[in-house]
């Protein structure tokens, strides 16, 4: 088993295994971004497979369903330890088994990225969307 870190506050796994799972759709918010692109490829959506506190995503349904819609391209943006915290220590991997080009930005909850990683971000996100990939953040 993984290890968990478990910060002051939180539940502990007793009381979230005890939680009863979320089946409902991954809610996933397609951004309007015409004039400049024709079509709709750009999504936000919460942490597939999050499991913290009152939050019990299931994986695999939240990546079939991120699949169903189409999504080529994801952009992650928490950080290894952020992943653990929430219980999906190999959604990169998780994701690439899927077919799912990853765009991996680790940055840290109240952390602001230089200018150099957000240029880069944005270039790659700009590059899928010229490109009419489906792509989620």
């Amino acid at each position: 088993p993984q290890p968990c870190t478990m910060l002051a506050g939180d539940s502990d796994s007793s009381d979230e295994d005890a939680a009863e799972e979320d089946t409902s759709p991954l809610p996933i918010s397609w951004l309007p971004l015409s004039p400049v692109y024709a079509f709709e490829f750009l999504g936000i959506c919460s942490l597939p497979g999050c499991r913290f506190k009152d939050i019990r995503r299931n994986l695999q349904k939240d990546i079939e369903e991120l699949k169903n819609y189409g999504t080529q391209d994801v952009f992650v943006l928490c950080t290894g330890g952020e992943l653990l915290k929430y219980r999906v220590p190999n959604l990169l991997d998780t994701y690439q088994q899927h077919g799912i080009c990853v765009h991996h930005y680790p940055i840290p909850d109240g952390v602001v990225p230089d200018i150099a990683n957000c240029c880069k971000i944005l270039e790659e996100l700009q590059s899928c969307l010229e490109s009419n990939r489906k792509t989620i953040i």
